[in-house]
């Protein structure tokens, strides 16, 4: 290891280490299977440690729906109330990890935008397995947008039209349509 990487690294150790000190989780960049494990981890460790509210920061253009499920349904297992707040972007399995928390608890930074649509999936193989594949992806659908209407308040069929394409929203217009609790400019607002 040069010097230089393990420089980053220690700097890298330093800033987790403070970060859980504070009850404190970055979620940057896509979703997968590593950051979903990673999330899961500091969640159980503190929890663990207390009962104290933990906040996740959240900047996501999605990925992997099932890595997103994990941490949704992780986020909603642990004893600690979860705060989450939104930054730059939060779409897609971004924006289903967003919803987890109640309303109270999802927060965005003035500048937020968010995204909702379809999980998509490349398909491939045998006309039998296509066919699996593409039930499989409806009933995905059907359950992602069952979950953004009851954490929304939104009827089913509203959030089923609007994420048909991409649908976007202002942080002004994600708290209208009760995707995020409120708009805050500084921490101190966290309540």
């Amino acid at each position: 290891m040069t010097q230089a990487t393990a420089s980053h690294t220690d700097y890298r150790n330093y800033v987790e280490e403070r970060l859980m000190k504070t009850r404190t989780i970055m979620i940057y960049g896509g979703i997968n299977q590593a950051v979903a494990q990673d999330v899961s981890e500091k969640l159980i460790i503190l929890s663990e440690e207390s009962n104290e509210d933990i906040t996740i920061y959240l900047n996501s253009q999605g990925g992997h729906v099932e890595a997103g499920d994990t941490i949704y349904d992780m986020i909603q297992h642990v004893t600690p109330t979860i705060r989450v707040v939104g930054t730059g972007w939060v779409a897609s399995a971004g924006a289903l990890i967003y919803s987890a928390p109640k309303k109270e608890g999802r927060f965005a930074l003035p500048n937020t935008r968010f995204m909702l649509h379809q999980p998509s999936g490349g398909v491939g193989g045998t006309a039998s397995d296509v066919k699996i594949a593409v039930e499989a992806l409806i009933k995905m659908r059907k359950r992602l947008n069952q979950i953004f209407a009851d954490q929304t308040g939104q009827p089913l069929e509203r959030v089923t039209e609007d994420s048909d394409r991409n649908f976007w929203m202002s942080a002004q217009e994600a708290v209208d349509y009760g995707l995020a609790g409120s708009i805050v400019k500084s921490a101190s607002e966290l309540s």
